[in-house]
C-alpha cells in the first residue's frame, strides 16, 4: 500500500507539473494564467512531498495549506469574472482562507507531539474538523462557480477542483471517525489527484466558449454512487462508535448494520425518493428542468406502444403524466357540448363532467390550468368562472392540459398531484402545451383512422349489397322472361319442363345468395375440383332456355379445375348480360373448348356489341354500365371470381355484330379427372 501511495502521488506530481508548464507556455482558454500556473506548481510540490516524505510531515502539511489557498484564489478570480455573479461571495472566500491558515497552523503544531497519545487529543480533533470544514466549503464554492459559469473550460476546471476537495473531505472524514490515518486513504487520494490533473489538462485544451454538459443519466448515477458511499460511511462510523459497547458490541453492531441496511433498501425502493432526487438534481445541477430529447423519446414511445399495451386513451394520459412525474390521470373527451370521462390511468376519480363554457374557455385560451393557483385568492376570475367546481374541490387534481388540434378541443387531461409536490413553472407550461398539441394530433389521426375504417366497412357492406342486388336482378330478369313466355307457351310440355328447371335453379341460387349475404361478397371459397364443362354449360342452358333461346355445345373433353359455385356465378353474369344485349329470337351460344393447358367457356351473343373505348375504359370497372338500369358489376365480378381460381375473362366485340366473352381457366389434369 505504501508503494501505491508513493507512485500515485508521484504520478500526480508529474502531471501537475506538466499542466503548470502547459499553462505557462500555451493557451489557457480564457482562464487566469498566472494563478493557474502557481496553483498547479504548488500542487506538484505538495504531491511530490507526500510521495517523498509522507503525508504527515510538517512541510507536507504546509504545502497542502498553500495548495488549498491557491485553489481558493483561482476560484475567487473566476467568480469575479462571472458577469451575473454578485460579489457577495468574495468575503466568504476570505473567511475560508482564514480557516485554511488556522487549520494548517494547528496541524503543524499537532504533528510535533507524539503520534499515538495525540491520536484522540482535542487539538488533532480540532485540526481534522477544520480540514473537513474547508473541504465542504470548497465543494460548495466549486458548485456555485460551475452554476455561475457556462463555458466549458471553467466547468472542466471546476470538476478537477471538486475532485481535490472531495478527496480531502473523504480523507478527513474517515480519519476523524476512525481516529487514524489508514494508508488506503492516501492511495485513494492519489488516484483522485491523478484524475484531477487529467481533467485540468483537458480544461486547458477546451475552447473558452465550448459548452460542456453532464447528462442527467450520469448525474443520477453519480448521485446513486454518493448515496452508496454515504451508506458505507454511516456503517463505518456507527460500527466504530458501537465498538465501545463491551461484551455486547458484536450483537449491537449486527443489529445496527441490519437496521441501516433495511432502512437504505426501503428508501432506495421508494418512488418518492427517486422522484425527489430527480427534482433536486434537475433544479440544482442543470439549467433546464427537463432533458427534452429523453422526455420526447419516452413520450412518443408511450403513445406508439403496441396493441398489447394500454388502450390509446390510457396511453395518452400516461404519456403526459410521465412528463411531470404524476402517477395518475384522467382523460376528458368531447361529449355533446361538454366533456365526459374518456379514460382513466391509475384510477384518478372523476367527480363529474365539464360543460360547454369550460370547453369554450380552453379552446379560446389554450391555457394550462394549475389548480393550486386557482385555489388561492389571487386566482384569475375568468378561469374560476369556467372551471367545474368538482375539479376545484378535489385537492388531488393538480393540472389540466387541453389538447387542441386546428383550434378544436379534442380532449383534456387532468393530472394528479405528483409524489414530490411542487408548483408548475414556465418550463412545465411550455412542455405541457407542446405535448398537449402533439397528443391532440395523435388523437385526431386515430379518430380519423377509426372514421376511415368505419367508412371502409360501410363501403364493404355497400359493395356486398351491390353484388347481391345484381344477382337478384339477374334472377328476377330470368323469372320475368319465364313469366312472359308462359303466357304463350304454357301448354307446351317441353316449356313447362324448362320452366320447372328454371324455377328450381332460381330457388337454389337464392339460397346461395342468402349464404353469401352473411359470408361476404364472394362467398366462402371451396377447394377447386374437376368440372366437365360441356355438362356444365348444358345444364345452365336447360335452366335458362325457358326465358331465352340458349345453345350449348363444344368439346366433351374440356374439364376445368374450378370452384363450381363460383364458375356458376361467372357464367350466370355473362349469360345474363348476353341475353339482355340480344334480340328476343336470337339465341345465345355457350361453347367449350381446350387450348393447351387451359379450358375455355365462350359466351357468344349477336347483340348490339361494344365500342373499343368502352371495353378499355369501363367494361371491367365496377359501377360502369351502358344500360340505363344496369349496375355495372357483372363483368367486374366475373373477372374477379375467375382470377381467384387462377383464370381470367377476356372479350372481343364489335358494335352492331355482338360480343364474345371467354372464361379461361386451368384445365384439370388426367389424374384429377379420374378422381
Amino acid at each position: 500500500m505504501e508503494q501505491l501511495t508513493l507512485w500515485s502521488h508521484a504520478l500526480a506530481a508529474l502531471l501537475f507539473a506538466a499542466v503548470a508548464f502547459a499553462a505557462a507556455r500555451g493557451d489557457v482558454a480564457g482562464l487566469p494564467r498566472r494563478p493557474l500556473v502557481v496553483m498547479f506548481a504548488i500542487g506538484a510540490a505538495w504531491t511530490l512531498a507526500v510521495a517523498g516524505v509522507g503525508g504527515l510531515d510538517p512541510a507536507t502539511r504546509l504545502m497542502a495549506g498553500l495548495h488549498a489557498l491557491a485553489m481558493l484564489g483561482v476560484m475567487a478570480i473566476l467568480h469575479r469574472r462571472a458577469a451575473a455573479q454578485p460579489l457577495g461571495l468574495i468575503p466568504v472566500y476570505g473567511v475560508v482562507a482564514g480557516v485554511i491558515v488556522i487549520s494548517t497552523i494547528v496541524q503543524i503544531l499537532s504533528l510535533g507531539a507524539p503520534a499515538l497519545p495525540m491520536a484522540r487529543s482535542g487539538i488533532v480533533a480540532v485540526a481534522t474538523l477544520l480540514r473537513m470544514l474547508v473541504a465542504v466549503s470548497g465543494l460548495v464554492l466549486v458548485n456555485n462557480l460551475a452554476m455561475a459559469r457556462s463555458d466549458g473550460a471553467v466547468r472542466l476546471l471546476c470538476a478537477a477542483l471538486a475532485m481535490v476537495w472531495g478527496a480531502e473531505l473523504a480523507v478527513t472524514t474517515v480519519s476523524y471517525l476512525s481516529g487514524d490515518w489508514p494508508v488506503m486513504l492516501f492511495v485513494f487520494r492519489g488516484v483522485l489527484l491523478v484524475l484531477s490533473a487529467a481533467v485540468a489538462a483537458l480544461a486547458l485544451r477546451t475552447g473558452a466558449h465550448r459548452p460542456v454538459a453532464v447528462s442527467r443519466t450520469v448525474a443520477y448515477q453519480s448521485f446513486s454512487l454518493v448515496a452508496v458511499a454515504a451508506y458505507f460511511a454511516v456503517l463505518a462510523a456507527g460500527t466504530s462508535a458501537l465498538s465501545a459497547a463491551g461484551d455486547y458490541a458484536r450483537i449491537v453492531q449486527t443489529a445496527f448494520v441490519l437496521g441501516v441496511t433495511v432502512a437504505a433498501v426501503t428508501l432506495m425502493s421508494s418512488p418518492w425518493l427517486r422522484a425527489w432526487a430527480k427534482v433536486k438534481i434537475a433544479k440544482h445541477l442543470f439549467t433546464h428542468r427537463y432533458d427534452y430529447r429523453a422526455e420526447w423519446l419516452r413520450f412518443t414511445g408511450t403513445l406508439g406502444a403496441g396493441e398489447g399495451d394500454l388502450p390509446l386513451g390510457e396511453r395518452v394520459v400516461k404519456a403526459i403524466a410521465d412528463l411531470t412525474m404524476s402517477d395518475r390521470g384522467l382523460l376528458l373527451v368531447p361529449e355533446g357540448d361538454g366533456l365526459g370521462v374518456g379514460a382513466r390511468w391509475n384510477s384518478l376519480a372523476a367527480g363529474g363532467t365539464a360543460d360547454a363554457g369550460f370547453v369554450r374557455h380552453l379552446t379560446m385560451t389554450a391555457r394550462i390550468l394549475a389548480f393550486d393557483d386557482l385555489r388561492t385568492d389571487a386566482a384569475d376570475p375568468v378561469d374560476l368562472a369556467c372551471v367545474p367546481q368538482w375539479m376545484l374541490d378535489d385537492r388531488d387534481i393538480w393540472a389540466a392540459v387541453p389538447m387542441l388540434h386546428r383550434d378544436t378541443l379534442v380532449g383534456v387531461v387532468l393530472l394528479a398531484r405528483p409524489s414530490v409536490d411542487r408548483a408548475l413553472d414556465w418550463e412545465d407550461f411550455d412542455l405541457l402545451k407542446v405535448a398537449g398539441r402533439g397528443v391532440a394530433s395523435y388523437l385526431a389521426e386515430a379518430r380519423a383512422q377509426e372514421a376511415l375504417a368505419d367508412t371502409q366497412r360501410f363501403d364493404e357492406f355497400n359493395r356486398r349489397t351491390a353484388f347481391i342486388v345484381h344477382d337478384i336482378k339477374n334472377l328476377v330478369s330470368g323469372l320475368s322472361l319465364v313469366a312472359r313466355n308462359a303466357e304463350r307457351h304454357a301448354d307446351n310440355p317441353d316449356f313447362r319442363a324448362d320452366m320447372v328447371a328454371t324455377l328450381q335453379d332460381s330457388a337454389t341460387k337464392m339460397t346461395l345468395l342468402l349464404g353469401r349475404l352473411s359470408a361476404g361478397p364472394r362467398g366462402r371459397a371451396e377447394p377447386p375440383v374437376a368440372v366437365p364443362l360441356l355438362d356444365f354449360v348444358q345444364r345452365i342452358a336447360a335452366t335458362r332456355r325457358a326465358g331465352h333461346p340458349i345453345v350449348a355445345g363444344g368439346d366433351g373433353h374440356a374439364v376445368a379445375l374450378a370452384d363450381p359455385s363460383r364458375l356458376d356465378q361467372i357464367v350466370a353474369h355473362l349469360l345474363s348480360n348476353a341475353v339482355e344485349a340480344s334480340p328476343a329470337a336470337e339465341p345465345v351460344s355457350l361453347t367449350v373448348s381446350v387450348e393447351g393447358e387451359r379450358a375455355v367457356i365462350a359466351v357468344i351473343d349477336r347483340g348490339c356489341g361494344m365500342s373499343p373505348g368502352f371495353i378499355r375504359d369501363r367494361l371491367f370497372r365496377p359501377f360502369a354500365s351502358s344500360k340505363p338500369d344496369g349496375f355495372g358489376i357483372g363483368a367486374f365480378e366475373a373477372r374477379q371470381l375467375a382470377e381467384t381460381m387462377g383464370g381470367t375473362v377476356t372479350v372481343t366485340s364489335r358494335e352492331g355484330e355482338g360480343s364474345t366473352f371467354r372464361v379461361i381457366l386451368p384445365a384439370a389434369a388426367a389424374i384429377e379427372i379420374a378422381a
